[in-house]
């Protein structure tokens, strides 16, 4: 056959090849059904929620609840507030764990493995726990004030208002950035350092120059994450925040108010947080595409040894810092041995806590702690692996919108999550409000985001030709999926789904709203007895919480052999 003959068959067989490619097969359903999964479970929900913001007493459309947070300064000043809440817990986060992700890439630390286990099992806690444990230690009648004050010249600020939440999220995220930083920092190629320091280059001026300028996607990222985590925690500025008002909590007042309750004016809030952090977001990958760029180490850093009086410095700060980010979990398991009586600790051990705890809800609690957050797990594991296959090898507007889809609670509090499931749900033909499955439901949608972007990044740096060879030989897509591409994501997965399944574990902010008695979990319970001032008994709660998390830490490095925890 000539060359002429050959074009001209291959011509002919072009539309029958791209018919097949883009035509209904198995995977089109696979789109069609992820696709209407989070229409009913995400879109409808926050449409209900705009709805419910556009109509006034009467029932009539109206945008009074909007004009009503623009131009009245009681409610803009909280979306000021967390504003520079956010902002500065960034600032902080980056200030610290810069140097501390330095130094522990570039210089033997004595202990750097312990190191990094405390700073994950930070991160994998209950904001509001560090900020309980801090009032105990930092409040008016805290155990430091009480301390150090008579001895101390100066008055010793408590841990309540702006600076109090300031210091403790900032304890709380900074090990996220570390986290991502150490991977980027490893991957900065040893040759440019070496380069670097030919010219001249060295030490901070090298960190600052050259290293930092590298790793900017990176740092924009681990800004991003710790900026929307801070802007959406709730338990924390609930408890310490005292007359220093945020968007989150007045979401919740408005909403859950014993008096005074506006479910409207709560939506037109969670429509407007959703707004905000949607400009952050595009705002951020606007400023990261103008800075993508990829960099891999040929050769990997080599550590350098600490010596004399710099080499004490680093040790002191690296340690001092992971102790004070670690102390709350240590004092908050102190403290649920202590006799107490309410609020009042008191001299002597006990199990007390740990009995009245059992007594209450302690059995239930734990028991829908592990329970809700498995199930949720199966369906993000399953819908995660579809998903960043759907992105990735099967690219298309459809599949596109899924994943912008999946990724929107990323960037959204979870009360108005919750609260667009309520007003979805609250009735036939769903009745899923007070269910397990409204929790399961919002536990899936608020946490899928972390193991949907692990599985994807796997899935691209993995050749397709395993999967062509499977296929040639006969195996159908969806055998090929599971039993040649699922495997080979098996690492990215398993990456993912710890983190998604530890954020599981520690869930607030939306299951204040969607819990009852039924559906109590390990975090409610404990943020319950705190907030009702019965510290001991809040005590144990999170204690147990801790020792879950990190027994979850232990099992996961143990059977994965992995040296970090990869977000």
């Amino acid at each position: 056959m000539s060359a002429t003959t050959e074009l001209v068959a291959l011509a002919g067989q072009a539309p029958r090849q791209r018919r097949k490619r883009f035509g209904f097969d198995v995977w089109t359903v696979v789109s069609l059904v992820l696709l209407l999964i989070f229409g009913v479970f995400l879109v409808y929900p926050l449409w209900g929620v705009f709805q419910q913001s556009v109509i006034d007493a009467e029932g009539n459309f109206s945008f009074d609840n909007f004009a009503r947070f623009f131009t009245n300064n009681y409610y803009f000043v909280t979306i000021r507030n967390s504003f520079a809440v956010s902002f500065w817990v960034t600032v902080a986060s980056l200030a610290v764990a810069i140097p501390f992700s330095y130094f522990y890439t570039y210089f033997r630390i004595k202990g750097a493995r312990l190191l990094f286990i405390l700073a994950v099992l930070s991160i994998m806690s209950a904001p509001f726990i560090g900020a309980y444990a801090w009032i105990l230690l930092l409040g008016r009648n805290g155990l430091v004030r009480n301390i150090l004050q008579p001895v101390w010249p100066f008055e010793i600020p408590t841990v309540y208002g702006f600076g109090g939440i300031v210091f403790v999220l900032t304890l709380k995220l900074f090990p996220l950035v570390s986290v991502f930083m150490n991977a980027a920092f490893r991957n900065v190629d040893s040759s440019l350092l070496e380069a670097s320091a030919l010219m001249g280059t060295t030490g901070l001026k090298r960190l600052g120059s050259v290293i930092l300028r590298l790793t900017i996607p990176t740092l924009l990222a681990a800004s991003l994450l710790v900026f929307m985590r801070a802007f959406a925690d709730f338990g924390t500025p609930l408890l310490i925040g005292e007359g220093f008002r945020v968007f989150t909590v007045e979401i919740y007042n408005q909403y859950l108010a014993e008096t005074g309750q506006d479910h409207a004016f709560a939506s037109a809030l969670g429509i407007v947080g959703i707004l905000v952090t949607t400009v952050i977001f595009l705002g951020q990958k606007f400023v990261a595409g103008r800075f993508s760029f990829t960099i891999k180490a040929s050769r990997p850093p080599e550590k350098k040894r600490l010596r004399g009086l710099g080499g004490a410095a680093v040790y002191v700060y690296m340690y001092g810092l992971i102790g004070l980010a670690f102390l709350p979990k240590i004092y908050v398991i102190y403290l649920s041995f202590r006799n107490s009586t309410q609020s009042v600790f008191l001299p002597g051990f006990t199990l007390d806590n740990y009995t009245r705890a059992a007594d209450r809800v302690l059995a239930q609690s734990t028991w829908n702690t592990l329970w809700f957050s498995g199930i949720s797990l199966v369906i993000i594991v399953l819908i995660s692996v579809l998903i960043a296959y759907l992105v990735v090898r099967r690219p298309n507007p459809i599949n596109n919108a899924i994943d912008t889809l999946a990724m929107l609670p990323y960037i959204m509090p979870g009360a108005v999550l919750a609260i667009g499931l309520v007003v979805a749900f609250n009735g036939p033909p769903l009745a899923l409000t007070g269910t397990v499955a409204i929790m399961v439901i919002a536990m899936v949608i608020r946490r899928m985001p972390y193991t949907i972007r692990s599985a994807t990044a796997t899935l691209m740096h993995m050749p397709i030709s395993m999967e062509e060879a499977a296929r040639s030989l006969g195996a159908s897509k969806m055998k090929t999926f599971f039993r040649v591409t699922m495997p080979m994501m098996s690492a990215g997965i398993a990456s993912g789904a710890f983190l998604s399944f530890v954020t599981l574990l520690t869930e607030l902010s939306a299951a204040i709203i969607l819990y009852n008695n039924q559906t109590i979990t390990l975090t409610m319970a404990a943020f319950l007895e705190i907030s009702r001032g019965n510290y001991g008994l809040g005590a144990a709660y999170s204690s147990i919480l801790t020792v879950i998390t990190a027994v979850l830490m232990y099992v996961y490095l143990r059977f994965t052999r992995e040296e970090d925890v990869r977000l």
